[in-house]
């Protein structure tokens, strides 16, 4: 089956005024987002800011021994790339493209021109950025003081919540990474909601059965940064946004 692409799947693209979309969009490029592909190393020159429509990008900061924990999450909610406007033109954390999808990509050149117009970019980046302070801020107090069976909960709430369907194909280890926890705490975590009746969990792949036990299990951390990501939203003309129509969210969690 075909899937069309618009860049209104971006919820941000989408609450584009008329005629900032006029300016953008003729230099907006669909590129395919592979699973684990490495979008900025950290230090690296940013050449492009992305808007994902059903793929999630995870931001990482990379110690020298090579662990690695993922600070926050972007999807079709946000951008990759605030940095640019922000005045750097590289970011101190790696871009891991955390599930397969697409994005849009614009020319750092064509951001800065219309971010330097002081128009409604300018205002939606800078609540944008606003949300993603909240994020980072609560990742941080979720991995010091949280266990990891509420980090789980976080993570899978806030992964579903930035994806315009319903599956995501990811190894254990891999979610052990975006955590900074071992392999074998994932999928004790993982049993342990089972048991819970919150997910089944069979083959590799993990369909939630009861959202709302899951919202319980987890930490305030999740609650949190949902609020603030839903004030962007209420923010955005809610007549453009694309939004997920499904009601029951499965998981793909294969196996290393």
């Amino acid at each position: 089956m075909l899937i069309k692409h618009r860049p209104q799947q971006n919820h941000l693209l989408a609450a584009l005024p008329p005629e900032v979309q006029e300016r953008l969009f003729p230099y907006l490029e669909l590129v395919p987002l592979p699973l684990r592909a490495v979008l900025y190393e950290s230090g690296r020159p940013m050449r492009h800011v992305y808007f994902p429509t059903d793929a999630i990008i995870s931001l990482q900061y990379v110690m020298e021994n090579g662990a690695s924990t993922a600070i926050l999450v972007v999807g079709n909610e946000g951008l990759l790339g605030i940095t640019l406007f922000m005045g750097g033109e590289s970011t101190p954390s790696r871009s891991l493209v955390q599930s397969a999808g697409y994005a849009y990509r614009l020319p750092r050149q064509r951001v800065k021109e219309e971010f330097n117009r002081h128009g409604q970019l300018l205002l939606l980046m800078l609540r944008y950025t606003q949300a993603l302070i909240t994020q980072i801020s609560q990742t941080a107090v979720c991995n010091r003081h949280h266990s990891i069976d509420q980090q789980l909960c976080r993570w899978l709430l806030l992964s579903m919540d930035r994806l315009s369907h319903n599956r995501l194909t990811m190894t254990q280890e891999f979610i052990g990474n975006m955590l900074g926890v071992r392999r074998e705490s994932v999928t004790q975590a993982a049993l342990k909601l089972q048991q819970l009746g919150a997910i089944t969990y069979s083959r590799g792949l993990i369909k939630v059965l009861d959202r709302p036990m899951l919202e319980t299990l987890s930490c305030e951390c999740y609650s949190v940064v949902k609020k603030e990501t839903d004030l962007l939203l209420h923010y955005l003309p809610q007549r453009q946004v694309i939004t997920n129509t499904d009601t029951i969210p499965t998981v793909a969690l294969h196996t290393a």
